[in-house]
């Protein structure tokens, strides 16, 4: 297998020799920006929102976007092309840069830019006909979840919790009230009608909540966002998690405890075709200049 190209402060290099310094703020402090926008047969999926989402996380801790769209897209174009995969998904970091330790930004840095791209695996089919599992846990994580920042550690460890208990997510509550899963967005059917927590800094907004707004919008199928308690999660009808890697998946126990019916639901089934649908649809398109 031929190793990954990747891009690293405007050199195209293998992964294997791709180097940052020990005092790069990412490295110390997790200062910094990730974003992660899937690809199918190398066109781009949502490309435009992923990139905004990227300058709003960036602004919110004060880095300056090194580039415009254009130029992201151009160079995203670069390690695509240079590595020649099929569906995949780019990974974009930036960080505050290279400085001396210092918990206060420092002044005159500049940022650290690493792209690069794996294989998309997406779902087998046998999860989306038969559903998954997920299990809860209290959400501990800072109060800042919109930003889509490198310091992952309470991720990491709702993850794990998912890991050790051998199922596909772990579903986070703050108070009783749901906010996400460890990596995915949380959505809950009732009476055919879809609830989703509120886009406020007790969730990172993914991609696919504006694709599932979109979708549900054109379906005629109601959404709403609000706080949702512990008990209409368990009761609901249907669950489902969206995120780039996983798409759509509707979860059917949880806990041990079985959702709806225990079987992928209607909506789920509609929402689905409809996001299979929005990829076939897609105008996006890398750069070749």
């Amino acid at each position: 297998m031929t190793e990954p190209v990747v891009y690293l402060n405007g050199d195209m290099l293998p992964l294997s020799e791709a180097r940052i310094p020990v005092l790069d703020r990412g490295f110390i402090f997790g200062d910094g920006i990730y974003e992660v926008i899937p690809l199918y047969d190398a066109r781009p999926f949502r490309a435009q929102q992923h990139l905004a989402r990227l300058q709003r996380s960036l602004a919110s801790i004060g880095i300056p976007d090194p580039f415009s769209a254009t130029e992201w897209l151009a160079l995203i174009t670069r390690v695509v092309t240079a590595n020649a995969l099929g569906d995949q998904m780019v990974y974009i970091q930036v960080t505050r840069g290279v400085a001396k330790r210092a918990h206060a930004f420092p002044k005159e840095v500049t940022p650290t830019v690493l792209i690069m791209t794996n294989p998309l695996v997406l779902p087998a089919a046998a999860l989306r006909e038969k559903g998954v599992a997920c299990v809860t846990m209290e959400d501990r994580r800072w109060l800042n979840c919109q930003i889509k920042s490198v310091s992952l550690l309470g991720n990491v460890l709702a993850a794990q919790h998912a890991a050790v208990n051998g199922v596909t997510e772990t579903i986070q509550f703050r108070d009783g009230f749901l906010t996400e899963a460890s990596s995915s967005n949380v959505w809950v059917v009732k009476g055919g009608r879809v609830s989703a927590p509120p886009k406020d800094n007790l969730i990172l907004e993914g991609i696919r909540y504006g694709l599932m707004e979109e979708l549900c919008a054109a379906m005629d199928i109601s959404l709403e966002a609000r706080r949702i308690t512990r008990d209409e999660v368990f009761g609901a009808d249907e669950l489902i998690i969206s995120s780039a890697t996983k798409e759509i998946l509707p979860v059917v126990t949880l806990d041990g405890s079985t959702i709806g019916t225990g079987q992928p639901g209607p909506v789920f089934a509609k929402l689905y075709a409809g996001y299979q649908a929005a990829k076939l649809a897609s105008s996006d398109e890398l750069t070749t200049s």
